[in-house]
Protein backbone atom coordinates (compact mmCIF):
# COMPACT_ATOMS: atom_id res chain seq x y z
CA UNK A 1 0.00 0.00 0.00
CA UNK A 2 2.43 2.23 0.93
CA UNK A 3 4.70 1.99 -2.17
CA UNK A 4 0.97 2.74 -4.37
CA UNK A 5 0.01 5.35 -2.13
CA UNK A 6 3.50 7.47 -2.74
CA UNK A 7 2.57 6.80 -6.38
CA UNK A 8 -0.48 8.51 -5.92
CA UNK A 9 1.23 11.11 -3.91
CA UNK A 10 3.58 11.98 -6.81
CA UNK A 11 0.69 11.95 -9.04
CA UNK A 12 -1.49 14.61 -7.59
CA UNK A 13 -2.49 18.09 -8.96
CA UNK A 14 -4.55 20.81 -7.61
CA UNK A 15 -8.43 21.43 -7.71
CA UNK A 16 -9.54 24.20 -9.64
CA UNK A 17 -12.13 24.93 -6.44
CA UNK A 18 -11.78 27.98 -4.31
CA UNK A 19 -12.96 26.30 -1.32
CA UNK A 20 -13.60 22.54 -0.62
CA UNK A 21 -15.33 21.35 2.63
CA UNK A 22 -15.05 17.82 4.03
CA UNK A 23 -17.71 16.33 1.55
CA UNK A 24 -15.70 17.92 -1.21
CA UNK A 25 -12.22 16.75 -0.18
CA UNK A 26 -13.02 13.41 0.34
CA UNK A 27 -14.81 12.90 -2.94
CA UNK A 28 -11.16 15.06 -4.83
CA UNK A 29 -9.04 12.28 -2.44
CA UNK A 30 -11.11 9.72 -3.35
CA UNK A 31 -11.06 10.33 -7.30
CA UNK A 32 -6.97 10.60 -7.03
CA UNK A 33 -6.14 7.98 -4.99
CA UNK A 34 -9.14 4.92 -6.09
CA UNK A 35 -8.79 2.38 -4.67
CA UNK A 36 -8.40 3.66 -1.65
CA UNK A 37 -11.43 4.96 0.46
CA UNK A 38 -11.26 8.20 2.59
CA UNK A 39 -12.09 6.92 6.19
CA UNK A 40 -12.33 10.49 7.61
CA UNK A 41 -11.92 14.14 6.79
CA UNK A 42 -11.82 16.61 9.70
CA UNK A 43 -10.23 19.73 10.78
CA UNK A 44 -6.80 20.28 12.81
CA UNK A 45 -6.00 22.99 14.68
CA UNK A 46 -2.61 23.49 12.38
CA UNK A 47 -2.20 25.89 9.64
CA UNK A 48 -5.85 25.64 8.25
CA UNK A 49 -4.63 21.41 7.44
CA UNK A 50 -7.07 18.75 7.34
CA UNK A 51 -6.41 15.32 8.66
CA UNK A 52 -7.30 12.62 5.88
CA UNK A 53 -7.40 9.07 7.30
CA UNK A 54 -7.49 6.63 3.94
CA UNK A 55 -7.66 2.86 4.00
CA UNK A 56 -7.41 -0.49 1.69
CA UNK A 57 -8.40 -3.42 3.13
CA UNK A 58 -7.05 -3.94 6.54
CA UNK A 59 -4.19 -0.90 5.99
CA UNK A 60 -4.76 2.67 6.93
CA UNK A 61 -2.50 5.77 6.84
CA UNK A 62 -3.04 9.25 7.37
CA UNK A 63 -2.42 12.08 4.84
CA UNK A 64 -2.36 15.92 5.42
CA UNK A 65 -4.41 18.55 3.07
CA UNK A 66 -5.35 21.51 2.75
CA UNK A 67 -9.13 23.37 2.10
CA UNK A 68 -8.16 23.38 -1.74
CA UNK A 69 -6.73 20.15 -2.01
CA UNK A 70 -3.80 21.82 -3.63
CA UNK A 71 -0.97 19.62 -1.69
CA UNK A 72 -1.14 16.12 0.28
CA UNK A 73 1.40 15.72 3.22
CA UNK A 74 2.12 12.52 4.26
CA UNK A 75 3.97 12.22 7.55
CA UNK A 76 3.50 12.43 11.62
CA UNK A 77 2.43 16.25 13.02
CA UNK A 78 4.75 16.35 16.41
CA UNK A 79 4.86 19.30 18.98
CA UNK A 80 8.12 21.09 18.81
CA UNK A 81 8.11 21.36 22.57
CA UNK A 82 7.36 18.22 23.73
CA UNK A 83 7.83 16.48 20.27
CA UNK A 84 4.67 14.95 21.34
CA UNK A 85 2.94 12.52 18.07
CA UNK A 86 -0.36 14.67 17.21
CA UNK A 87 -0.78 12.17 14.22
CA UNK A 88 -0.68 9.25 15.97
CA UNK A 89 -2.71 10.12 19.39
CA UNK A 90 -5.37 7.82 20.30
CA UNK A 91 -8.26 8.79 22.36
CA UNK A 92 -8.49 6.95 25.91
CA UNK A 93 -12.35 6.93 25.68
CA UNK A 94 -11.72 4.98 22.40
CA UNK A 95 -10.26 2.11 24.30
CA UNK A 96 -12.20 -0.95 24.47
CA UNK A 97 -11.08 -1.61 28.05
CA UNK A 98 -12.66 -4.95 27.91
CA UNK A 99 -10.23 -6.60 25.78
CA UNK A 100 -7.49 -5.69 28.42
CA UNK A 101 -6.91 -6.42 32.43
CA UNK A 102 -6.14 -4.15 35.48
CA UNK A 103 -3.42 -3.82 37.79
CA UNK A 104 -4.44 -1.10 40.36
CA UNK A 105 -2.08 0.05 43.01
CA UNK A 106 -2.80 2.19 45.29
CA UNK A 107 -6.14 4.29 45.07
CA UNK A 108 -5.59 3.94 41.10
CA UNK A 109 -6.60 7.25 40.05
CA UNK A 110 -4.61 7.67 37.81
CA UNK A 111 -4.85 5.36 34.53
CA UNK A 112 -2.88 4.47 31.66
CA UNK A 113 -3.01 1.63 29.37
CA UNK A 114 -0.28 -0.98 28.39
CA UNK A 115 0.12 -2.62 24.96
CA UNK A 116 2.51 -5.43 26.07
CA UNK A 117 3.67 -9.03 24.87
CA UNK A 118 4.94 -11.23 27.82
CA UNK A 119 7.84 -12.55 26.01
CA UNK A 120 9.15 -8.63 26.08
CA UNK A 121 12.26 -8.45 27.95
CA UNK A 122 11.66 -4.26 27.96
CA UNK A 123 8.25 -5.11 29.13
CA UNK A 124 9.64 -6.66 31.89
CA UNK A 125 11.67 -3.93 32.68
CA UNK A 126 9.02 -1.87 32.83
CA UNK A 127 6.96 -3.85 34.83
CA UNK A 128 9.83 -3.86 37.60
CA UNK A 129 9.54 -0.06 37.15
CA UNK A 130 6.26 0.06 37.36
CA UNK A 131 6.10 -1.46 41.05
CA UNK A 132 7.61 1.76 42.37
CA UNK A 133 4.73 3.35 41.25
CA UNK A 134 1.74 3.95 43.44
CA UNK A 135 -1.83 5.38 42.63
CA UNK A 136 -2.10 4.04 39.10
CA UNK A 137 -4.52 1.36 37.22
CA UNK A 138 -2.41 0.03 34.30
CA UNK A 139 -4.97 -1.24 31.47
CA UNK A 140 -2.61 -4.11 30.18
CA UNK A 141 -3.40 -5.10 26.71
CA UNK A 142 -1.71 -8.15 25.03
CA UNK A 143 -0.95 -8.43 21.81
CA UNK A 144 1.31 -11.81 21.44
CA UNK A 145 4.15 -10.13 18.39
CA UNK A 146 7.43 -11.24 20.20
CA UNK A 147 8.09 -14.80 20.00
CA UNK A 148 6.29 -18.19 18.33
CA UNK A 149 4.65 -18.94 22.07
CA UNK A 150 3.72 -15.06 23.19
CA UNK A 151 0.06 -16.34 22.16
CA UNK A 152 0.18 -19.71 24.41
CA UNK A 153 1.32 -17.15 27.42
CA UNK A 154 -0.47 -14.61 26.70
CA UNK A 155 -3.83 -17.36 26.62
CA UNK A 156 -2.69 -18.50 29.93
CA UNK A 157 -2.50 -15.06 31.28
CA UNK A 158 -5.89 -14.38 30.54
CA UNK A 159 -7.40 -17.88 31.19
CA UNK A 160 -6.09 -17.72 34.64
CA UNK A 161 -8.20 -16.98 38.00
CA UNK A 162 -6.43 -13.66 38.57
CA UNK A 163 -5.61 -12.17 35.43
CA UNK A 164 -3.21 -9.91 36.89
CA UNK A 165 -1.58 -11.61 39.90
CA UNK A 166 -0.48 -14.37 36.88
CA UNK A 167 0.98 -11.74 34.94
CA UNK A 168 2.80 -9.62 37.90
CA UNK A 169 3.91 -13.38 38.77
CA UNK A 170 5.21 -14.16 34.61
CA UNK A 171 6.73 -10.49 34.24
CA UNK A 172 8.61 -10.03 37.79
CA UNK A 173 9.08 -13.63 38.84
CA UNK A 174 9.61 -15.50 35.93
CA UNK A 175 6.14 -17.97 36.88
CA UNK A 176 4.53 -19.41 34.31
CA UNK A 177 0.45 -19.27 34.66
CA UNK A 178 -1.05 -22.69 34.36
CA UNK A 179 -1.97 -24.15 31.38
CA UNK A 180 -5.41 -22.54 29.80
CA UNK A 181 -8.82 -24.74 29.55
CA UNK A 182 -9.30 -25.61 25.64
CA UNK A 183 -12.72 -23.94 25.73
CA UNK A 184 -11.32 -20.60 27.04
CA UNK A 185 -11.70 -17.66 24.54
CA UNK A 186 -9.57 -14.87 24.54
CA UNK A 187 -9.29 -10.83 23.15
CA UNK A 188 -5.97 -11.73 21.50
CA UNK A 189 -7.26 -11.58 18.01
CA UNK A 190 -8.77 -8.24 18.58
CA UNK A 191 -6.09 -6.94 20.30
CA UNK A 192 -4.07 -7.61 17.20
CA UNK A 193 -6.37 -5.84 15.30
CA UNK A 194 -6.56 -3.10 17.42
CA UNK A 195 -3.03 -2.38 17.97
CA UNK A 196 -3.28 -2.28 13.61
CA UNK A 197 -5.42 -0.09 13.56
CA UNK A 198 -3.44 2.21 15.61
CA UNK A 199 -0.29 1.51 13.79
CA UNK A 200 1.42 -0.36 17.73
CA UNK A 201 4.45 -2.25 16.33
CA UNK A 202 6.67 -2.61 19.47
CA UNK A 203 6.71 -3.36 23.00
CA UNK A 204 6.07 -1.99 25.39
CA UNK A 205 3.67 1.27 24.25
CA UNK A 206 1.76 3.40 26.54
CA UNK A 207 -1.37 5.05 26.23
CA UNK A 208 -2.31 7.85 28.55
CA UNK A 209 -5.56 9.87 29.56
CA UNK A 210 -4.60 12.70 27.08
CA UNK A 211 -3.95 10.88 24.07
CA UNK A 212 0.00 11.18 24.40
CA UNK A 213 1.48 7.60 23.17
CA UNK A 214 4.98 6.39 24.18
CA UNK A 215 6.68 3.69 22.47
CA UNK A 216 8.94 1.97 25.02
CA UNK A 217 9.52 1.83 28.72
CA UNK A 218 9.80 4.95 31.07
CA UNK A 219 11.37 4.52 34.12
CA UNK A 220 9.23 4.97 37.58
CA UNK A 221 9.96 9.13 38.01
CA UNK A 222 9.19 10.00 34.30
CA UNK A 223 6.18 7.85 33.96
CA UNK A 224 4.52 9.33 37.56
CA UNK A 225 5.16 13.04 36.11
CA UNK A 226 3.44 11.90 32.90
CA UNK A 227 0.36 10.15 34.71
CA UNK A 228 0.55 13.52 36.43
CA UNK A 229 0.17 15.85 33.59
CA UNK A 230 -2.32 13.53 31.31
CA UNK A 231 -4.72 13.53 34.70
CA UNK A 232 -4.67 17.40 34.25
CA UNK A 233 -5.39 18.01 30.78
Amino acid sequence: MLRKLAVFLALACAVTAAHANEATIKQTIENRLSPLKVLSVKPTPYFGLYEVRVGEGSEEAVLYTDDKVTYLIDGVVRDSRTFKDLTNEIRFSDLPLSQSFKIVRGKGTRQFAYFSDPRCSYCRRFDQELTKVDDVTVHVFMIPIIAPDSGAVSKAVWCAPDRAKAWLDLMLNNVAPPAPKANCETPLEKNLALSKKYRINGTPTLVFADGQRVPGMMPAARLSKTLDEASRK
